[in-house]
């Protein structure tokens, strides 16, 4: 029974490898996995990759020559490329790669005159903050989006909150907002005689 088992399964493993789209007349536009979709409906799962630190034009122009390493360090990160024959040259490369939006790359370097910052040399078409949301946003809403905030009409029309009469004397007395009470965190020390 294995044995008819295992010699099925190599003929049909051995048919699989002798079978190419070119040997298909009927069917030329069928596209391989690596398209966009296969069998033209499944859309194969690809890994996203982002790797590097982000820059903006907005933490760029933060950025002023004179400035220390470990400030240049704290405000961009850590470089993606540092090099030992080229201590004064910080590479910070941002690379990235997600379905439905277009990949990125790009390339801003810090070059340094010892501890001090020399220049950061960046490419011109650096996006602004909302221009790199918006780049790798791939959820598009068919509508408007909603409205987080309430007029003057609509906040009339929501409840009156409810006051506690044993509540408002003691939160006035320990200068807390109306209605709210908390216990004290520590208990109170006793005066000493």
């Amino acid at each position: 029974m294995r044995i008819a088992l295992l010699s099925s399964t190599l003929l049909l493993l051995g048919g699989c490898s002798s079978l190419s789209l070119d040997s298909l007349p009927s069917l030329p536009s069928l596209p391989t996995i690596t398209g966009d979709k296969v069998l033209g409906f499944i859309t194969p799962y690809r890994v996203e990759v982002v790797q590097g630190n982000v820059i903006t034009k907005e933490l760029a122009g933060r950025i002023k020559p004179g400035m220390p390493k470990g400030v240049v360090r704290d405000m961009l990160g850590t470089p993606l490329l540092t090099d030992a024959f080229h201590a004064d040259r910080w590479d910070y490369t941002f690379t990235i790669a997600r379905q439905g939006a277009a990949p990125q790359k790009r390339v801003v370097v810090a070059v340094f005159d010892g501890d001090k910052l020399k220049a950061l040399e960046a490419p011109d078409d650096l996006p602004t903050e909302r221009e790199f949301v918006a780049s790798i946003n791939t959820y598009k809403p068919g509508g408007k989006p909603p409205r987080l905030d309430l007029d003057e009409a609509e906040r009339s029309r929501l409840p009156k909150p409810a006051k506690s009469a044993e509540a408002a004397p003691t939160a006035a007395a320990e200068g807390v907002a109306p209605g709210r009470v908390y216990p004290p965190l520590e208990a109170k020390a006793e005066p000493r005689s």
